[in-house]
């Protein structure tokens, strides 16, 4: 089980590391293994949120996210992008970006840098829109329920993610153009980039989020319809459930790689204080993409959600601070450990609640009783 998921993880890693050997010698393959760590550990809960979505998938679209989503992850992200951010924000064209990140990488990593307030505004809001949107729900399954059960109260005020998310932009935007004038005022016209970028994300994950709920919503329907057994002999349309299943699983997906693309902003920018060589900084990060979607697989065929219940909580609330943390970015800088390490104790608590939780259900069992699961307290 564990070959079949993660084959292509090894066979990447071995393939990468050879090429790093073969590009830059030992340096070269040290640089790129760590790289492949502060990817996995930076997007860990990456993983076990696009596990939460990819499970409603079937195996086909489970391939396509392991296939051509990887092409779109580590190509179109973590070696297409950084070249495109130098194009548009210096002016250039494709191939004059990527002759300058191989070229003048110093400089290049400089125009990098100099378009990171865009950058984060975009991921930040499109990761903090997931994160209230998922702590304003009302839930059966409760982790931290002295904060919860109050947040899903509030919740059934229409919007209010959306008037949190603008909010915490706006005050974004205007520190970062307070902060620029006092220091001479050589950045304040980058407040409005930050202001019209932070909207950029919140639009895109309406978008996406949306059409992806709106064909989620449209497939169970037709299931329940399909059910009776008289729908589909009545409707001559034989694409009802199959078709909108196809449109659920295309929006989805698409829904998933904005998603890794949110989350691999910090890492992409990260490893600049690692490497400035473009092919490195590739190399490595696709390794750790790669484990990352293997891992994503690995735990929706495990079924590793449904018996560790408070893991997707611990993801979403690491994805809330990296998403902080992204918009702090845009002033103030932070140490990738500090953002690698908060992702790693949130779920590492989550899961020891799971644990603790999973114990206290098999007591109960033992004792001949029958408690509902949703009530057993998780003790965080």
């Amino acid at each position: 089980m564990v070959l079949k998921t993660f084959g292509w993880s090894f066979a990447v890693t071995a393939l990468g590391l050879v090429a790093a050997v073969l590009f830059g010698g030992w340096t070269a393959l040290g640089i790129v293994a760590i790289l492949s760590v502060l990817e996995i550990s930076l997007s860990f809960d990456n993983a076990v949120v696009n596990a939460g979505i990819l499970k409603k998938m079937n195996a086909f679209w489970q391939k396509i996210f392991l296939t051509i989503g990887i092409l779109i992850a580590v190509f179109g992200m973590r070696l297409v992008f950084p070249v495109v951010i130098v194009a548009v924000s210096a002016q250039l064209g494709p191939i004059e970006a990527v002759d300058l990140a191989l070229s003048d990488k110093d400089r290049y990593q400089e125009l990098v840098t100099d378009a990171h307030p865009a950058i984060a505004a975009f991921g930040g809001m499109f990761l903090l829109m997931i994160f209230l949107d998922f702590i304003f729900e009302d839930r059966d399954i409760k982790w931290l329920g002295w904060l919860e059960r109050p947040l899903a109260k509030l919740g059934k005020v229409d919007m209010l993610s959306v008037c949190i998310a603008l909010i915490v932009l706006l005050i974004s935007a205007l520190t970062f153009a307070t902060h620029a004038h006092q220091h001479g005022g050589a950045h304040v016209d980058k407040a409005e980039t930050v202001l019209l970028s932070g909207i950029g994300g919140l639009i895109t994950y309406m978008v996406v989020g949306g059409l992806s709920g709106f064909f989620e919503d449209r497939l169970e329907e037709e299931e329940r319809e399909h059910e009776a057994e008289e729908e589909a002999e009545r409707s001559g349309k034989p694409r009802s459930a199959v078709a909108l299943a196809g449109k659920a699983a295309f929006f989805m997906f698409l829904y998933l790689e904005v998603l890794d693309a949110s989350f691999s902003f910090d890492g992409v920018i990260g490893a600049f204080a690692i490497t400035n060589d473009i092919v490195l900084m590739a190399l490595g990060l696709g390794i750790g993409a790669m484990y990352v979607r293997s891992l994503t697989v690995y735990l929706v065929r495990q079924g590793t959600l449904d018996d560790y219940v408070y893991l997707e909580h611990g993801a979403h609330y690491a994805i809330g601070a990296l998403a902080m943390i992204l918009l702090v970015t845009i002033q103030y800088q932070i140490n990738e450990i500090i953002t690698g390490l908060i992702g790693v104790v949130l779920i590492g608590a989550s899961f020891w609640s799971s644990v603790r939780r999973n114990r206290a259900l098999a007591a109960a069992e033992g004792k001949a009783e029958t408690p509902d699961k949703t009530e057993v307290s998780s003790g965080v």
